[in-house]
């Protein structure tokens, strides 16, 4: 009976996250996560799986932009010209967080979960990043529904990219 309530009571992401700690595992690699919009959510589902300690470096939520310049290293420039939704710096954030976290794999998110648009890019606008030893990936995504639900639906997202990206 227990098994069934934990089963009932699992985490919406708990499955995607096993599978990307389950490929991280069979090459040996470890994992940090950059997120701007998901507030730690992505993180916060790896390591809702026993054993993610295994894998997970950590995480950096850059929610402003001073933090994704000054602690992830996105370029001044990048950020003043296109703002922080744009694939660069999505891009320059994985390449960061797998940088001062010593991982293997660097995930990204930053976009717009609303209720206003930001930087002139609309509401549901999300770009995600993963950067692999053997690759890497940019994404844009253009999201619908309230907050929470922009931000499950990247969730769902970066962990459906980095599982095509192992």
């Amino acid at each position: 009976m227990t098994s069934d309530v934990t089963a009932q009571h699992a985490p919406p992401f708990r499955r995607p996250a096993e599978e990307v700690l389950g490929a991280l595992a069979r090459r040996g690699w470890t994992v940090a996560v950059a997120e701007s919009l998901t507030g730690g959510l992505v993180t916060s589902a790896l390591v809702d799986v026993p054993g993610a300690s295994a894998s997970v470096r950590g995480g950096v939520v850059a929610y402003s932009a001073e933090v994704k310049r000054d602690v992830l290293g996105v370029e001044a420039d990048r950020l003043s010209t296109a703002g922080a939704v744009d694939a660069a710096v999505a891009r320059q954030m994985a390449e960061g967080v797998r940088r001062i976290m010593r991982a293997d794999v660097g995930i990204a998110t930053t976009g717009v979960a609303g209720p206003e648009p930001q930087d002139g890019q609309p509401v549901g606008t999300v770009w995600i990043a993963v950067v692999t030893p053997s690759g890497e990936s940019t994404i844009r995504h253009a999201f619908e529904g309230d907050r929470p639900a922009i931000r499950r639906q990247t969730v769902d997202a970066v962990l459906a990219e980095t599982i095509r990206q192992l």
